[in-house]
């Protein structure tokens, strides 16, 4: 499917309206960023002295890349834990059978009505009532990150399932195929491929999300590297712009990334030479 199924291409003065729309929220952007830029140098927040400390590699070495560390390693650890959480309950949201649908069902709203930051501060403080073990804020973290992103995972692969057309599964069993082997080599394949730029975004939302650890006393970027930096130097607004900045980067890698392999799985094989 292309975006022109979609979208009915604009005509003329379609095409017109949308660069004077464009041109127009151009102009209200920068004088926005006129205005902060002006207001930030009336505070001297633009001053040699605020910035400097963010040159100098100790300040890398103590705050910023062990910060920055500290997310993408609760963010791997996250998007591995939520993408197999994921799978498997869209898996059994999807069957035939009320006793796994269900439950499956259950804990899946429960965990996507349920604030991130309540699941984080209930598995850190929580869970020596639960388990007599205080577990790390490493774990705290990537355990809220799994259930709650896991859950929106859970809905993203069960609508790409839903969303293919019948012929696919129908198809499938007319081979010979068992559920299983339905499930697992036709239909989540095809979603997977399908809702890859939803799974992207939501990944990047739980990379985001993983700044919410500073709670709970995790060592990541904006913790170390806004905080730590800022406390140190009393250079708040020069340190999240840096921190801001690191993220935009990190973010826009894991869209070019999904770019790419959507690009990818949808390129069609060459044909045989005749």
């Amino acid at each position: 499917m292309t975006y022109a199924n979609l979208y009915e291409v604009a005509g003329p003065r379609g095409v017109q309206r949308n660069r004077v729309l464009t041109g127009v929220v151009a102009l209200v952007l920068l004088a926005l960023a006129y205005v902060v830029y002006v207001r930030f140098e009336e505070k001297e927040q633009w001053a040699a002295e605020k910035w400097a400390p963010l040159l100098r590699a100790d300040v890398w070495a103590t705050f910023i890349l062990p910060g920055l560390a500290g997310t993408l390693a609760a963010a791997v650890a996250g998007v591995v834990l939520a993408g197999i959480f994921g799978l498997v309950f869209a898996t059994a949201r999807l069957s035939e059978h009320a006793w796994v649908r269900v439950p499956a069902a259950v804990v899946v709203e429960f965990f996507r009505s349920v604030p991130l930051l309540l699941l984080i501060f209930f598995a850190f403080f929580g869970s020596y009532a639960l388990i007599g073990v205080n577990v790390s804020a490493f774990a705290a973290v990537v355990f809220g990150l799994t259930l709650y992103n896991g859950s929106v995972i859970a809905e993203i692969v069960r609508a790409g399932v839903l969303s293919l057309p019948k012929g696919q599964r129908e198809a499938a069993y007319a081979v010979g195929m068992r559920k299983g082997q339905v499930m697992r080599l036709v239909l989540l394949p095809q979603a997977l491929k399908t809702m890859l730029p939803a799974l992207i975004s939501q990944f990047v939302v739980l990379l985001k999300d993983s700044a919410l650890g500073l709670i709970v006393g995790y060592d990541e970027l904006v913790d170390r590297g806004l905080n730590g930096i800022a406390a140190n130097f009393s250079n708040v607004i020069p340190a999240a712009i840096l921190i801001a900045a690191i993220f935009i980067v990190i973010n826009m890698a894991l869209d070019r990334l999904a770019h790419r392999l959507s690009k990818t799985g949808t390129r069609r094989p060459a044909k045989p030479a005749s």
